[in-house]
């Protein structure tokens, strides 16, 4: 089953309106704050996957 390089997109641009909300919400807090460091944790946990999502689209269209 072929790869929808366009659905990869839309995911592509929830992640990055996912992580700017995230990353509003994160610069708020104190770097000492538990929940500070949990929601980086998750924010650098979602730069990581749309990193990789990336990679899958470049490979998706060649």
């Amino acid at each position: 089953m072929p790869v929808d390089v366009s659905a990869l997109g839309s995911i592509q641009s929830s992640l990055e309106e996912v992580l700017e909300r995230l990353g509003d919400q994160t610069r708020g807090l104190d770097d000492d704050d538990e929940i500070g460091s949990e929601l980086r944790e998750v924010q650098r946990q979602l730069a990581t996957a749309s990193r990789r999502l990336e990679k899958a689209q470049r490979q998706a269209r060649a």
